[in-house]
This record gives C-alpha cells, sequence and structure tokens, in this order.
C-alpha cells in the first residue's frame, strides 16, 4: 500500500502570549494505516476557532489540553481516502474532530457523514450549520433566555457567533445593539443584518458610557464575546435579573496574568444571572439546532459571512487574524483538491 505522508502543525511548547511558529512548528510524518473501525480523511476545510488557543495552555479547560507534540486539535472535514470502518466507504466526505493536519485517521463513529448532493457548501458545517451556529442558537436562547422587548447587548457582533446571536434575538423580537471594530462590520451589522445600533469599541472611548448611549432603557441579555474591559462595562449597564451568556473572553487569551473583572457586585446588586457555557454541553439536540438554523438559513432569515483561506501552511497567521479582528466572519483554512 502506498504510505502518505502528512503535513502537520503541532505543540511543540505552550504560548506566553500570542503562539508563534516555535509554539507551533510543522512536520511530516507517515499516516499509519487505519485500524479497524477506522478511517483516514485527507482533509478539505479545518476550522479556525478562539478555543483553540485555550486548549493550547494547560490551565483547566472543558476539554483536556493538547498534549505537547500532539498536532493542534480543531474541527475538520474531509474525504475518506482509505477505510477500515464498514459505515464510510473511499470518497465519502465527514465531519470530525480532527486537527490542523493534510490527513487525520479516526474511529469511523467519531465521523458525521455529510451529503455533497443537499448542494450546500461543505465550509457552512463548519460555520452556521456546525459549532459555530449551534453555539449562538444555544447559547442566546437557552442560556440567555431572551424575552420580546429585551434590550440585547453582543460583544464581538460581526464575528461568526456574534452575528447569528444578532440576528436569532431580532427573531425573537428584541432590541439588539452590536459591538464591532471596524466601519465596516459596523455598517454590516445595522445595514444588511438589522441591528438596532452598533457601537465601534475601537473608536467609542468610554465603553461604559457608549453601552448607556446606544442602550437607553439598559441591558436585560448580554452575550458576551470578549470578557475584559467591554465586560466589565456592561456589567455597570444591566437591568435587574439580567442574564449574562458567557461564551468567550478572546480580549484576554494571550494575556499573561489578564487582570480579573471588577464590577462584579453588579451581580449582586440586580440580581443577575452569569452562566458560562460550551456548545458541547447540548450534543444530545443537535439535531433540532441545525433543523432550525438550516431552515431560517434557506428562508433568507438568517446571514453570514465566511472567510476560507487555501493552503494548510497559511494556517497559524491566519489563526491569529482571529485576535486582530482582521477576519471576516468565520475563518476556515481549504486544502484544495488536486
Amino acid at each position: 500500500m502506498t504510505t502518505l505522508m502528512n503535513r502537520q502543525y503541532y505543540l511543540a511548547s505552550r504560548p506566553a502570549g500570542a503562539p508563534d511558529s516555535s509554539n507551533v512548528p510543522a512536520r511530516d510524518v507517515p499516516v499509519p494505516e487505519p485500524a479497524d473501525g477506522e478511517v483516514v480523511l485527507k482533509n478539505l476545510y479545518i476550522s479556525l476557532d478562539p478555543a483553540i488557543r485555550g486548549w493550547m495552555g494547560d490551565d483547566p479547560n472543558y476539554i483536556e489540553p493538547i498534549a505537547l507534540g500532539d498536532a493542534v486539535r480543531s474541527s475538520v472535514i474531509g474525504r475518506v481516502v482509505k477505510s477500515d470502518s464498514p459505515d464510510f466507504a473511499e470518497g465519502d466526505v465527514a465531519m470530525t474532530v480532527g486537527a490542523w493536519e493534510a490527513y487525520t485517521r479516526v474511529p469511523g463513529v467519531m465521523l458525521n457523514k455529510l451529503d455533497e448532493a443537499a448542494g450546500i457548501p461543505l465550509s457552512t458545517y463548519l460555520g452556521v450549520l456546525g459549532p459555530t451556529g449551534l453555539t449562538a442558537y444555544f447559547g442566546l436562547l437557552d442560556v440567555g433566555r431572551p424575552k420580546a422587548g429585551d434590550t440585547v447587548l453582543v460583544s464581538a457582533a460581526a464575528g461568526a457567533v456574534g452575528s447569528v446571536v444578532g440576528q436569532i434575538a431580532k427573531m425573537q423580537g428584541c432590541r439588539v445593539v452590536g459591538m464591532a471594530g471596524t466601519d465596516d462590520k459596523c455598517r454590516w451589522l445595522e445595514e444588511d443584518l438589522g441591528f438596532d445600533a452598533v457601537i465601534n469599541y475601537k473608536q467609542c472611548g468610554d465603553y461604559e458610557a457608549a453601552i448607556r448611549v446606544a442602550c437607553p432603557k439598559g441591558v436585560d441579555v448580554y452575550f458576551d464575546n470578549v470578557g475584559g474591559e467591554i465586560f466589565d462595562a456592561a456589567l455597570l449597564c444591566l437591568n435587574k435579573f439580567a442574564r449574562v451568556a458567557v461564551c468567550g473572553w478572546i480580549s484576554t487569551y494571550n494575556v499573561p496574568d489578564a487582570p480579573g473583572p471588577t464590577n462584579l457586585w453588579q451581580l449582586v446588586a440586580e440580581s443577575v444571572t452569569v452562566q458560562g457555557f460550551t456548545v458541547i454541553d447540548y450534543m444530545d439536540r443537535f439535531p433540532e439546532g441545525i433543523a432550525q438554523l438550516a431552515e431560517w438559513v434557506v428562508a433568507g432569515k438568517l446571514q453570514f459571512r465566511e472567510e476560507i483561506v487555501d493552503g494548510l501552511d497559511n494556517i497559524l497567521p491566519t489563526f491569529l487574524r482571529l485576535f486582530d479582528g482582521s477576519n471576516q466572519g468565520k475563518l476556515v483554512i481549504r486544502i484544495p483538491e488536486e
């Protein structure tokens, strides 16, 4: 049999700040033949998500940190090139938890088969119809529990998760305010997605003052993607019995010993509920979420941005764009098929 060579980006050391090529170098290794029940995928799309930065550290997390020497973990979509599973044949396309690599070998039971004939771009199963969209769906509806007439504030609102959160909140009859970092992103939120107000957090100055202007009746639901100073300011603008859905704290991921929030007394003062969550909390309800998201997309009620970058060797610099805000929506690496 032909031995496949696998280009991998692996975790050589745990980054203290933004990861660089010394933390995540490349190597070329043989791909083992699939054992009983396993398949080998030729990866087509690799998802880039802020959570990956957390897995590179060794702090307690919702899943085990990436072990030193292992390829960097990520969701992938690939085509089966070798199979020892009765459920998958060569040529099938499937999604799984894989890594930053050209080929992924996994047990067949870990794969979700995708239907290429459905006419849905495969990359959307990593985005609006996958973990990204499901994070927004369950995080807003189950954790944020919006009601018609509520004011919903969303940080990183032009991001892959935040943009979906805002649109779902509008469907619930809420007034939606987003925070984003460029004028282009702010225009997109307001003009295309129907947000009621937007805040350019890089130009607004005092975050608390800007939130109070955009949310004159206060904030009932805050969907937090960033943490840091924006989270602290939002706490001061919450209404009685407000709900805070903590999805991510991207502003602190590359900051060693980042200071914690200082306005937590507001949780007592306003009887606020703060709940962190991850999408894997809702795995048993994924079919429900995907069906609803797909219905909204097909009906034109849910828009999304997707930025696809070609080439596995571009993966680390592309990943770092998540942290400077230069990406446009869901960020995906594509490995073109020959």
